[in-house]
């Protein structure tokens, strides 16, 4: 954490103290907005537009309802030199924390309008509690190399953003309408940064690919993208949605001391609670270390005169062919969850409850219906498929089979479903990255990278300096950028990531997904195409949930 702070001090210094040169200066209908010129990973200028206000500050009786448009600031100069706040999230004492938080940043190598350059929006991940798009988090260096224009963007989090108690006051999806309003901004503005608002592409990450997923589905977000691009992570779950989360609310209530005679009462005194007090009761949302991952969660929204972000559960929609066709890459990491594993497996509080109460533990930590009837015969086969200890040792049992039970649950079935539903409809580019190279957000054992886990094909695509450096054109880990950057841009200029001219994708003949073959791409130390990525064991889930519904 503390190197972070370093590095957004760093940032803040370079932008306040560069040699003196013109303002950039870009118009909109806002106003005008002034920027920074950078330098991307190979040398290229650019120029950076950080920290601009997309719409009203979230506070006061704006806690929890649909986002407000944003007041234009004219006559006056938006100072987009520096990086806006992150939203509301631990750790509590970060200087950036702020409810002000309904940011973007706008990264440009040309801002002629009359280039017209496609643009890729990026919703970071971070389980929809963490995380943002600033600079420090979601560096634009190494996609600046490329012919695009790149918007990265803060979104409401945890129970500031998805709080949901099925009624007025708070019908939910908060931070999902941020992501709504954001895209309309694009759709509006964009052009005035060189960008094509005709050619925009989502670019989500776990939470972020999670997100895409249901853009495609809402009815609030139809004709505001073109493409999708959606990594380690899927709308489709295993518990079915709902419409409100009321244990989530009486839970934050409770932490917080608010009154809960009724619903109102609940959202009056969360209302005029502290932001910070929201941050400081974090860990307590949580029922058994950070599970369920998947602890705040879209619902489906009565109606009560409000634009309404979900109105069917994604996978009726889906199956239905209810949704915005657009075409999509979408995968998974190899080793997905195998940090977070580990780490479970090293907590005596979480063993000891897995041993213990294994029947009860495992939906929550794999995010199936913890009430059915079948529930607890589910628990007991995944446990057999997947060969996890019935006796788990803390510091000393073998986290692989736990890791790839996690991982399948949370990510790998959901996304193999959602394939399987899109490719009748539209062209889905299917991948599986297993490059191991010397930066990964696991390292084990030693110092040495476990594998191809969550996050690691994040860092050849954005700079994260809180795991990697920005790699030079000499490094091992230039061809991996160079492909991984070129095929996603080649994607979001023509929908299809091939291109036989480019001298890094000359081999590239990445074929559409199709159900028969079930074909995939594999992104190691070279691109190979290959069929059936872990249908054996995703087959287990089709199996097991198929006989016991």
């Amino acid at each position: 954490m503390l190197s972070i702070i370093c590095f957004a001090l760093c940032i803040t210094f370079a932008l306040t103290t560069s040699s003196p040169s013109p303002p950039i200066i870009v118009s909109t209908s806002l106003g005008d907005i002034s920027g920074v010129e950078l330098t991307s990973r190979l040398g290229e200028s650019f120029k950076a537009f950080l920290g601009i206000r997309y719409a009203q500050n979230p506070v006061g009786e704006l806690r929890f309802t649909n986002p407000k448009p944003v007041e234009p600031w004219k006559p006056e100069l938006f100072n987009a030199t520096i990086d806006g706040p992150r939203c509301p999230q631990s750790p509590l004492n970060s200087p950036d924390n702020s409810e002000d938080c309904l940011r973007l940043n706008v990264y440009s190598k040309d801002l002629n309008q009359n280039k017209s350059s496609p643009v890729i929006v990026f919703i970071h991940p971070g389980g929809f509690y963490g995380s943002s798009g600033r600079i420090v988090s979601a560096g634009p260096q190494l996609l600046m190399d490329r012919n695009v224009v790149l918007v990265t963007i803060n979104y409401r989090l945890g129970t500031l953003g998805f709080l949901a108690t099925g009624t007025a006051d708070a019908p939910g999806n908060a931070g999902l309408k941020d992501q709504v309003f954001a895209l309309r901004w694009v759709r509006d503005h964009i052009h005035n940064f060189g960008g094509n608002p005709n050619s925009v592409t989502l670019l989500g990450y776990s939470a972020g690919s999670r997100s895409t997923g249901l853009h495609m589905v809402s009815p609030m977000s139809r004709g505001l993208f073109h493409r999708a691009i959606a990594m380690s992570g899927s709308p489709i779950q295993l518990v079915k949605y709902t419409d409100d989360q009321l244990n989530l609310v009486r839970k934050q209530a409770k932490l917080l001391k608010c009154p809960s005679d009724s619903t109102k009462d609940i959202i009056k005194c969360l209302k005029e609670a502290p932001f910070e007090d929201f941050v400081k009761t974090f860990d307590n949302m949580f029922e058994i270390g950070y599970h369920p991952m998947l602890n705040w969660s879209p619902v489906i929204e009565k109606d009560f005169g409000q634009e309404r972000f979900l109105t069917e559960d994604p996978l009726t929609s889906f199956e239905k062919g209810n949704f915005q066709k657009t075409p999509m890459i979408i995968g998974r990491t190899k080793d997905e969850f195998a940090r977070i594993a580990y780490y479970n497996l090293q907590n005596e509080n979480i063993t000891e409850q897995m041993n213990k109460h294994w029947n009860e533990i495992a939906p929550i930590m794999l995010n199936y219906d913890r009430n059915s009837s079948a529930s607890k015969e589910i628990s007991t086969l995944l446990r057999v498929a997947y060969q996890v200890d019935n006796k788990v040792i803390a510091n000393s049992t073998p986290f692989e089979p736990f890791e790839k039970l996690l991982s399948d649950a949370i990510i790998g079935f959901p996304v193999y479903r959602l394939v399987n539903l899109l490719e009748k409809h539209i062209p889905v580019y299917y991948y599986c990255f297993t490059y191991k190279g010397r930066y990964s957000d696991f390292k084990y054992p030693g110092d040495s990278a476990y594998g191809a886990v969550h996050h690691d094909d994040l860092l050849y695509l954005l700079h994260i300096p809180r795991i990697a450096p920005l790699f030079s054109k000499t490094d091992p880990e230039n061809k991996i950028v160079e492909r991984i950057t070129r095929m996603w841009t080649q994607f979001a200029e023509t929908g299809n990531p091939n291109n036989s001219k480019d001298e890094y994708l000359k081999n590239l003949n990445w074929k559409p997904y199709n159900i028969e073959s079930e074909n995939y791409l594999d992104i190691g130390d070279e691109l190979l195409m290959d069929e059936q990525l872990f249908v054996r064991r995703l087959a287990t889930w089709e199996i097991i949930l198929g006989e016991i519904s």
